[in-house]
């Protein structure tokens, strides 16, 4: 990106406003992400989070916001998981499938309404979930029911304000304010990182540097080119003649995505993760069989190896799953066959949804293999280099997070800097 493209968008001023008001909601977000609530034993909170990896791969993508237990520690999860709950119910309610996929513009207003409504109870349930989880840990103290009832409608209202405030972004048209939002509280992580690399140098450990930077690099060089990478499937249009006019008669392409479930199959397999151990520990203190598989369940998550295993065959296993419920290849076929497309050498309707029911199974196949492989660097990259900072760099949702958003929030500006050149 040249600097010239940065100082052209900052001369415009309506794009300068911008810019400025998505960087003052950034400062609103990491003020509240530093607002603790009362009675956090901060020695314990940390070897909580040295202990269970899992809870520190969420919190990167609360900014830290987890990590501190501030009034927004849940960052936009609870909002993230009740869009994902409802777009898995579009496989069983036909009127949630045709709102989602053929309601148009104000269909997906209404359907993300009520993921915000659905939003609130998740919000109410996590907390809880997580101060209860916390209280046992010896983070927290012991809460009175007003005192847990307060902690649960802050921390709701935290998530919600963000949300708000993640709309008030997407209103000015540089991106999506929700993946803005997580992707300030992942960058918010860097000076944090710089601090640990240089506290942590030796000049006997140059190699392991040296070889980290260039793993990072390579890292965000492969992630890159899986996120804009297409394979595309030959279309063609048959003549029609209405009136006096011809259309058609063109050659155009179906761009299939290497990876179209984006970051997805990574926060369900987090989520998958993160569930076992927690419930084991709500269950550890009890004696019996009980206590015993609860403490047997936690040392299994707390494998390096096993956790990783798991990781890498989750992320694999989700890749399929949440392309399935995305991308409907009967659907694409009957719109090609609707409006006089098909595919060269492919019979119209089944025949075309089965082909690219093929391309899309093979072209899934690396992608998830690549996603499944980004997953687990940070455990593959600290083992080899011996160093933890930067884990948001070698992390695969934090990298395919921050690539995605900085390349959309690039076309975006680049589109508004276009249009006002064509106004002129």
């Amino acid at each position: 990106m040249k600097i010239s493209f940065i100082i052209d968008a900052l001369r415009v001023r309506d794009l300068r406003r911008k810019i400025l008001f998505i960087i003052f909601v950034f400062a609103i977000f990491r003020l509240l992400a530093n607002i603790p609530i009362p009675g956090v034993d901060r020695g314990n909170l940390e070897k909580f989070f040295g202990k269970f990896k899992a809870f520190g791969l969420l919190n990167i993508f609360t900014g830290g916001a987890l990590e501190r237990l501030s009034i927004v520690m849940l960052g936009l999860g609870p909002y993230i998981t009740a869009i994902v709950i409802l777009q898995l119910l579009t496989l069983i309610f036909p009127s949630l499938e045709k709102m989602y996929k053929e309601g148009g513009r104000e269909g997906r207003e209404k359907f993300e309404q009520y993921g915000r409504i659905l939003t609130i109870p998740l919000c109410f349930l996590q907390t809880f979930g997580m101060l209860s989880l916390f209280r046992r840990q010896g983070i927290l103290p012991q809460m009175n029911f007003l005192a847990m009832l307060s902690s649960l409608f802050t921390t709701t209202a935290g998530t919600i304000l963000l949300m708000w405030l993640g709309e008030l972004i997407s209103e000015k048209g540089l991106g999506n304010g929700v993946s803005l939002l997580i992707f300030a509280g992942i960058a918010a992580d860097f000076p944090t990182n710089i601090a640990s690399l240089i506290s942590g140098f030796a000049p006997e450990r140059l190699f392991s540097y040296i070889l980290f930077f260039l793993m990072v690099l390579a890292i965000i060089a492969g992630v890159v080119f899986v996120n804009e990478a297409k394979r595309n499937i030959q279309i063609s249009y048959a003549k029609r003649i209405r009136g006096m006019r011809m259309f058609g008669g063109v050659q155009t392409f179906l761009p299939l995505s290497i990876n179209p479930a984006g970051v997805m199959p990574i926060i369900f397999a987090l989520s998958f993760l993160t569930f076992p151990p927690m419930v084991a520990n709500f269950l550890s203190g009890m004696g019996g069989i009980i206590g015993t598989l609860s403490q047997q369940t936690i040392s299994l998550f707390e494998n390096s190896l096993i956790h990783s295993i798991l990781y890498f065959i989750l992320v694999v296993g989700f890749t399929y799953f949440y392309t399935m419920v995305v991308f409907d290849p009967e659907s694409v076929s009957q719109n090609l066959q609707k409006f006089g497309g098909f595919v060269p050498g492919i019979r119209p309707g089944k025949p075309t949804a089965n082909y690219i029911s093929f391309v899309l199974n093979r072209v899934l196949l690396f992608g998830s293999l690549f996603l499944g492989t980004i997953a687990i660097m940070p455990t593959v990259v600290q083992a080899i280099t011996g160093i933890g900072a930067f884990r948001f760099l070698v992390g695969g949702t934090s990298v395919l997070i921050l690539v995605s958003v900085i390349l959309q929030t690039i076309k975006q500006i680049r589109a508004e800097l276009q249009m006002r050149e064509y106004e002129v």
